[in-house]
């Protein structure tokens, strides 16, 4: 599974993004889908995830300002209120079971938030 993150930028507080991690390769093994975010320093928190069955999973830190969904082979994180310590690289991550589990990655998409 290949995964190709985009939609990061620089947006004033209060501002709102979409990030999309369109998945490629074989997509119908994908269990569940997420958004992680790291900051320099710091580990890789999850910030929202999302099962094939349809679960959704948010941090404490983001509920009620984002919201995950998937369409077809696209995940989506659409941010809204943003908040300078939103600021971040948002990575995409897909959890695959073909007999084994495992974990694919998509390269980050830098979020900036401006106060």
């Amino acid at each position: 599974v290949q995964l190709q993150a985009s939609g990061g930028g620089l947006v004033q507080a209060g501002g709102s993004l979409r990030l999309s991690c369109v998945a490629s390769g074989s997509v119908f093994s994908i269990v569940w889908m997420g958004w992680y975010r790291q900051v320099p320093g710091s580990e890789r928190e999850l910030v929202a995830g999302l099962s094939s069955g349809g679960i959704t999973d948010y941090s404490d830190s983001v509920k009620g300002r984002i919201t995950i969904s998937r369409e077809q082979n696209t995940l989506y994180l659409l941010m809204f209120s943003l908040k300078p310590e939103d600021t971040a690289v948002y990575y995409c991550k897909a959890r695959v079971v073909r007999g084994s589990t495992d974990d694919y990655w998509g390269q980050g998409t830098q979020v900036t938030v401006s106060s």
